[in-house]
Formats: structure tokens, sequence, C-alpha cells
């Protein structure tokens, strides 16, 4: 496996020195990249692009040339507002691309809350589950807990149809940490690794601007649970700061992965894996060290 220097302004984990996602055995220093597949009708973003299982292979393959160590590949949005998607429909939307991409170097992610969803992944040949749910679903953690696949265990507050109309909070960062060290415990007492999870403190999943910026601020603080995953690309906190349709949250989206990097973020979910890749070599290069 290909190492990586250290980025300027980046601590190398201690705690966590691996990461473990199925197939792959990723070493903790850099961040690693992980490029988005919507294989949805109503994504905020890129809805109805890669609907057809041929325009998502296409489309993942793109951003694995482009740099990407993870693909993520979802069936089912949960941008605000969305509505469910059944789960045969969202099986017959993510298999045929995981198929797909089964030998594309990179490691396969499915973005998923379904515990039904999560076996058949599994069984297909899925390397990581990424759960906005935190694997409560009744059966979810039995569906991967002997298995070697990585986890990502994410917060929100509500469900998607709702969880923007009035999220509140006393302390959102206590919070949101205490609710994730929890999910963390829950999956070790049910036999996996601490090298297998990453959490993901859920920007927009039930967070007003002000607890999204809280949150950011305290990327180091969430990290000494585990891993933490930062999704934060092309996000309406990113229009709000910027007043940029999503369509021109680029710099935006790159100058916000850059400082989660340098906050300790150990995976980027990005929709722009090259724009993103480009800013961190710069970072390396150009950044000031510690």
């Amino acid at each position: 496996m290909v190492t990586h220097a250290l980025l300027p302004g980046l601590t190398r984990s201690v705690r966590f020195p691996m990461f473990h996602c199925g197939r792959f055995n990723f070493e903790r220093d850099r961040p690693l990249l992980m490029g988005i597949v919507n294989v949805t009708a109503d994504s905020f973003s890129d809805g109805g692009r890669y609907l057809h299982a041929r325009q998502a292979i296409d489309h993942a393959l793109q951003l694995c040339e482009e740099g990407a160590d993870i693909l993520d590949i979802g069936g089912e949005s949960t941008r605000p507002g969305a509505a469910p998607v059944p789960l045969q429909a969202e099986l017959d939307r993510v298999l045929p691309v995981l198929e797909g991409l089964r030998d594309c170097g990179a490691a396969l992610s499915v973005d998923t809350m379904k515990p039904e969803v999560m076996a058949a992944v599994l069984a297909a040949g899925a390397d990581m589950i990424n759960d906005v749910n935190g694997l409560e679903a009744p059966g979810a953690l039995a569906a991967v807990a002997t298995s070697t696949c990585g986890l990502c265990l994410m917060h929100k507050q509500g469900e998607p149809r709702t969880m923007q109309a009035h999220p509140v909070y006393t302390d959102v960062a206590t919070e949101v940490s205490t609710y994730l060290a929890a999910r963390v415990a829950a999956c070790q007492t049910a036999g996996v690794s601490a090298e297998r999870l990453l959490i993901d403190p859920g920007f927009g999943f039930g967070k007003t601007f002000e607890h999204n910026q809280a949150l950011f601020k305290n990327l180091p603080r969430l990290a000494d649970t585990a891993p933490v995953l930062v999704g934060v690309s092309r996000k309406s906190m990113l229009g709000h700061i910027t007043g940029q349709p999503v369509e021109a949250r680029l710099a935006a989206s790159v100058t916000a992965a850059v400082l989660a990097a340098q906050r300790g973020a150990a995976v980027l979910r990005v929709h722009d894996v090259r724009a993103t890749r480009d800013a961190l070599a710069v970072l390396k290069k150009l950044g000031d060290t510690i």
C-alpha cells in the first residue's frame, strides 16, 4: 500500500493508527478522500444525474481516477425533506453499481439506513457501511458486526423529512459527542473493533448554521472518540456563508475540506475529488508545519 507524508498541521493518531475497511487497511497518515456517488433522483446537489447504473458507474470510475480512496454509493437521499425509498428500489439502485465497481481499486461504501440493504451489499462485496442513523435501527448492528467492513456512525436530530424544521440543542458539541461515544461503545460491545469505526457529526442533519459552526470548531474534540468523517461538500451551511447556490460552491467546499483536514478529519466526503486532492497537495507543500 502506498503511504503518504503527513500533511502540515496534522497529528498522526496514536489511538487509531489504522482504518480497517473490508478488503482495505488504510494507514491514518493523511485524510482519506471519499467520493460521493448518488444513485438517486432527489439528492440536493446531483439528484437524477447518476440514477441509471451505467451513469453512476462511469461517474464513480472518474472519481476513482481523480484520487478517491473510497466511493460512497447511496440509493436513498437523506437531504432535508427527502421521502423514504422502498427497500427493493434501494437495492435495485445500489447493487448493480456495487457489482460494476468491484474491481475499481477503491474501497466501496454503501450509504444506507436499512439493515436489509446492509446485509445484501456486504454479501455482494461492499467494504464499508455509512449509516446516517448510527446503526440504531433494529438489526443494523447484527447485520454488520461479524463482517470486516468499515463503519461510519453519524449523528442526526429527527428524520430527514422534518429534521431542519426546528433543531434545538443546549450544547450541541457535548450532545453530539456524547451520542457518538455511546454508539461507538454499542458497536464495541457487539464485537466491532475500534479500527473499523468512524464517526460523523452530521453537518446539516438537524442543525442550524450556528450548530454546524460549533461542531466544525470542535472537530478535534470529536476526534478523541474515533476518527472523524466530515461531509460538508456543497451543503447549505456553505451557501449561508457565501450566498452561492449549490452549483457554485466548489471553492467553499474545498476550503472547508482543507480546514477540516487541519482540524484532524480522517475522511473527507466530497463531490469534487480532484479539486480537494489538489488543495491538500498544496497544503502539504506550502502549509506551516507544527
